[in-house]
């Protein structure tokens, strides 16, 4: 009789304790549920997101100048020829209206051509301080399946936008890799149309802080067909299958808090 009882107990708490692992598991679950918004927005801040809402910025790329302010919602962005701005200087006002000064002289600039330079420099200042940017209204995003890359946790978050507040590119894909830990972009890719079409992918280098927003560079790369699913370039990136095509660099990266700005 004695040992016809104990079996029945020894079962009960086998029961209990397996009940108990799964109650563990379902809350480590929960407390990583989080959606593509909240990791966006968890990035944006480890980026400096707040800083660099009220700030000026200012770099050199490749060949150009680049200023962008920021200050109580309103963003006006510049491009200049010169460091002084005074041979050539292209502004995107607070109200998004394109303007070319050529020795401080306005200038007439055709309609065909406005927007293509009007692209350019919005173009730069986005990538120049990613993830800040992917809260805008017209940014859908979709959490999918996590990856990793050497050996690192990432989520990943597909990026499509509304044809309204889109801009002409609205039909171009993005995808980020956000560490799970740091929350930092440490990867990238996408997908466009114009110029014949293409898809890139991003290899962030060089991290370096400026008042505590985070600055990057970038290694290049494109796929050897032009438009694989995003959701490949991972695992083609590992594999060593994509071919480097230049390097997205930032040089003489200045940063002033406003209202000093």
């Amino acid at each position: 009789m004695i040992q016809n009882n104990s079996k029945p107990s020894t079962y009960r708490i086998t029961q209990q304790q397996l009940l108990f692992c799964i109650l563990l598991l379902l809350q480590s679950c929960t407390k990583e549920s989080f959606t593509a918004q909240d990791i966006v927005d968890k990035a944006i801040v480890a980026a400096g997101g707040d800083i660099i809402s009220n700030s000026k910025i200012h770099f050199k790329f490749r060949d150009y100048y680049y200023t962008a302010t920021r200050a109580n919602g309103i963003r006006t962005l510049e491009r200049c020829t010169d460091k002084e701005c005074l041979v050539q200087q292209d502004i995107i006002k607070k109200d998004g209206k394109f303007v070319r000064f050529r020795e401080s002289v306005p200038l007439n600039i055709p309609d065909s051509t406005l927007k293509s330079y009007s692209n350019s420099i919005n173009s730069v200042h986005y990538f120049s301080v990613l993830p800040y940017g992917l809260n805008d209204p017209a940014v859908q995003k979709t959490l999918i399946s996590p990856s990793i890359i050497k050996g690192e946790p990432y989520y990943r978050i597909k990026v499509t936008f509304s044809q309204e507040g889109g801009g002409v590119d609205f039909e171009d894909e993005y995808m980020y890799w956000i560490h799970k830990h740091t929350y930092h972009v440490d990867y990238l890719a996408y997908n466009y149309q114009v110029n014949e079409g293409g898809t890139r992918f991003r290899e962030a280098y060089n991290e370096r802080f400026f008042n505590g927003i985070r600055f990057v560079d970038y290694n290049n790369f494109k796929p050897k067909t032009q438009y694989p699913p995003l959701e490949s370039l991972d695992s083609l990136f590992e594999s060593k299958k994509l071919d480097l095509l230049s390097k997205i660099e930032l040089k003489n990266i200045t940063v002033t808090l406003c209202p000093e700005c």
